[in-house]
């Protein structure tokens, strides 16, 4: 039996495996990971869907590729508490308040205060990147970056470690920008004949 061919955005994988590996050698490209922030977005508010998240997302494609393709992934089922609306939200305020830890670290750096040429692994471990920053553009523009980065690459290995314990796609069930996605395109459908269906196009497989 032919099996049936690829579709096109299953490639997009490849801008993980990119984005990763221009940090590693110029931080300042910590800035293009800002697309996998709004393009999510703007699919729930325009659209009110989670079309992003179920096809177009480059970390669940990767996540896909290792767990389903490359037979990584034990596919365990994910245990209730990490499921449950609870954790998730709560992992969303954890990751916000992160974020904005990040903003005000860029905006001190812009006020004067020297630069942190670190990335923070799990928001506890100190790692030296120094040699991807060569003093090139505003202090403020590079430590948004190396905390950017660390948020992108944290919430990587999270998730393939999820991948490997439990299924390919587990982290797009806590995945801070799917909750927010969700809560739009549920808030969209509200009220409407699509808070019917919202099941089918609000969340996102972990297959």
């Amino acid at each position: 039996m032919r099996t049936r061919g690829k579709r096109w955005y299953q490639y997009f994988w490849i801008f993980s495996i990119v984005y990763f590996s221009l940090g590693f050698v110029n931080i300042l490209f910590a800035w293009l990971g800002m697309i996998c922030f709004l393009t999510p977005l703007a699919f729930a508010l325009v659209a009110g869907n989670k079309d992003y998240c179920n096809h177009y997302c480059d970390r669940g494609q990767l996540f896909q590729l290792l767990g389903s393709r490359l037979h990584l992934s034990a596919r365990n089922e994910l245990p209730m508490w990490l499921r449950s609306r609870r954790f998730r939200y709560g992992f969303l305020a954890f990751f916000l308040t992160m974020f904005a830890n990040v903003m005000v670290v860029s905006y001190h750096a812009a006020a004067g205060v020297p630069l942190r040429e670190t990335v923070t692994l799990f928001w506890l471990f100190d790692v030296p990147w120094g040699w991807a920053y060569s003093g090139d553009g505003a202090p403020w523009a590079a430590q948004f970056a190396f905390g950017f980065y660390s948020l992108m690459l944290t919430s990587a290995i999270i998730g393939i470690l999820m991948m490997l314990r439990y299924r390919p796609r587990a982290w797009c069930v806590i995945c801070p920008m799917g909750t927010m996605t969700q809560a739009i395109c549920r808030a969209k459908a509200s009220g409407t004949e699509e808070a019917a269906v919202l099941g089918s196009r609000c969340i996102c497989s972990n297959d």
